[in-house]
């Protein structure tokens, strides 16, 4: 098959589309077909094979702050996708690339599949007037607040979710990470065939390189006994707030026996900094930049225990990619954790409550035999994400959508997946 997939996003872009885009796109040139990747234009971007570039607006911008914004209505979108002979579209966000990849399915008679990967009501405040409302919902009460309360309510309970909607069933099958989304979307009315499909895992992230691993532990955990670490972008629907106060009541625990890495980057970095200091944990919390994909298993490897506080994950990724690092995840409970973590199994989840999450901490510290177990349990739950078993999903799914397009009266019938007939 050959198989364009759209983004909105992708590497340099740190975060979890991208991860998810490059790695199915891997997994499925590995079962033999072609992948093209559309994606925006940055300034410090590494020309790849079958990643097509299309042009973005600036960053910074008034409207959207930091994110790039892509260019949709650049015409080498479809001049390229019209050389390619796409046999299939999946897009991966349902707004701006989302409406270009409905036009490219109805306008040359392809299918459109498209993953369902963020909780978008949840990163509503990276758009900047959303924001300042936000910021002055608990100012005092009036007719106006009451006004901007109402739009705020609307805009995450309502608006977002029709639109997520609307646009999934104009597409022909729905990709969900995980089955407390695909629950989700059914429940919000989306009627199109949804299949689960979680993110896979490479290879790189069971097989580590161990002098790496040693030489990582050693620079870090300096004279304490637990290396524990968190991966993030460094932004609110993150709550790497919750881990830090946590880690502080943990310390009252415990002692001062553990170092936390903070893995990542993100516009509250240095807030994040800030009440660490005023916190005086600043000796049980190091602040790490982004680590490339490709190296970041061994700095798993090199920890002991993952730990995890947002509420907004469709997935997850992060969590299993410690789990393949051998590392239990103690997370609070929210969408994209309950799927992924079974309690007690090869992870704890609770409440957001920091006595609770630090207690479960505590637990696994003073009782050797439960981490090993765990740490054990999560391996053996991380094997179930191989890059190769997610591509075969998507690869099966990709056939029986385009079977359906076709019984539908389609332009293309399809055998095996491959291309045999034009009708």
């Amino acid at each position: 098959m050959r198989i364009a997939m759209l983004t909105n996003n992708y590497k340099p872009f740190i975060g979890g589309v991208p991860i998810s885009i490059e790695r199915l796109a891997n997994g499925l040139r590995e079962q033999g077909h072609e992948v093209f990747i559309f994606a925006p234009s940055y300034e410090n971007q590494v020309d790849e094979e079958n990643v097509v570039r299309y042009k973005s607006l600036k960053e910074n911008n008034k409207i959207t702050g930091k994110f790039a914004v892509p260019n949709i209505f650049d015409l080498n979108i479809e001049r390229k996708f019209r050389e390619l002979n796409i046999d299939i579209i999946h897009v991966h966000h349902p707004m701006l690339i989302g409406w270009t990849a409905i036009y490219l399915g109805k306008k040359y008679n392809i299918p459109v599949t498209f993953t369902y990967h963020t909780r978008y009501e949840e990163y509503l405040h990276n758009i900047k007037l959303y924001d300042a409302l936000d910021n002055r919902k608990n100012r005092d009460k009036g007719i106006l607040n009451n006004i901007e309360n109402d739009i705020l309510t609307f805009t995450k309970e309502t608006l977002v979710p029709k639109g997520v909607k609307t646009f999934s069933n104009m597409c022909d099958m729905i990709f969900a990470p995980t089955k407390e989304i695909k629950n989700y979307l059914e429940e919000i009315n989306v009627n199109t065939k949804i299949n689960v499909m979680p993110t896979g895992l490479e290879d790189t992230h069971f097989i580590g390189d161990e002098s790496r691993t040693r030489e990582i532990r050693d620079k870090y955990i300096d004279d304490k006994k637990y290396l524990f670490c968190t991966v993030s972008r460094l932004t609110k629907e993150k709550n790497v707030e919750f881990i830090i106060d946590g880690i502080k009541r943990l310390k009252e625990k415990v002692g001062d026996i553990f170092k936390l890495l903070i893995i990542g980057d993100g516009p509250l970095k240095e807030e994040l900094k800030e009440k660490v200091s005023n916190l005086g944990i600043k000796s049980n919390v190091e602040f790490l930049n982004n680590i490339p994909n490709k190296n970041i298993g061994d700095y798993y490897r090199a920890c002991d225990l993952f730990l995890f506080a947002s509420k907004s994950e469709t997935q997850g990724i992060v969590l299993i990619e410690a789990m393949a690092a051998k590392n239990p995840v103690v997370a609070v409970r929210g969408t994209g954790v309950v799927d992924i973590i079974e309690n007690e199994v090869n992870g704890f989840i609770t409440d957001e409550d920091i006595d609770e999450w630090s207690d479960k901490i505590a637990s696994l510290l003073n009782n050797k035999v439960s981490f090993k177990k765990m740490s054990i349990r999560a391996y053996n739950t991380a094997l179930n994400y191989s890059s190769e078993k997610i591509a075969k999903i998507a690869e099966k799914s990709y056939i029986d959508v385009i079977d359906l397009y076709g019984n539908r009266g389609g332009e293309f019938s399809y055998e095996f997946g491959f291309r045999k007939i034009y009708k």
